[in-house]
């Protein structure tokens, strides 16, 4: 059985959504896609849907999906898609802090290691090669 993280690569107003990690404490401080773990009989997009709920206090639509799947260390594949916030104004409810990343500020925060690959697939994807 697959072991699955869904990501939301949530984008508004041309900026894109970080989240603070609080929890565990080894990656406490590291930013990262709100979402989490696709519990059993749940769907990918059903669990990104309730993450963002959980986490942001939001509701999203799920849009196109980010390159294909993400390695994790722990066993886990990540897998992200982008998502635009149809209902609600995104809290911390299980982060540190949130920010709002326009496309020039994208590595001003330190990503965790396994998230940054996918900054750089959504950078491409959104805005095209850095410079551009």
């Amino acid at each position: 059985m697959e072991k699955v993280v869904v990501g939301a690569a949530i984008v508004e107003g041309g900026r894109l959504l970080a989240a603070q990690r609080a929890e565990p404490p080894a990656l406490r401080g590291g930013w990262e896609f709100p979402g989490g773990k696709v519990d059993p009989g749940e769907s990918d997009h059903e669990a990104l849907i309730r993450e963002c709920v959980e986490e942001l206090g939001v509701e999203i639509v799920v849009g196109r999906r980010v390159g294909e799947d993400w390695p994790l260390s722990n066993g886990y594949v990540m897998r992200v898609w982008l998502a635009e916030i149809v209902r609600g104004v995104p809290h911390p409810h299980e982060h540190l802090a949130l920010r709002w990343l326009e496309p020039r500020e994208l590595y001003d925060v330190p990503w965790l290691p396994a998230d940054l690959p996918i900054v750089a697939a959504v950078e491409k994807l959104l805005w095209g090669p850095a410079g551009d």
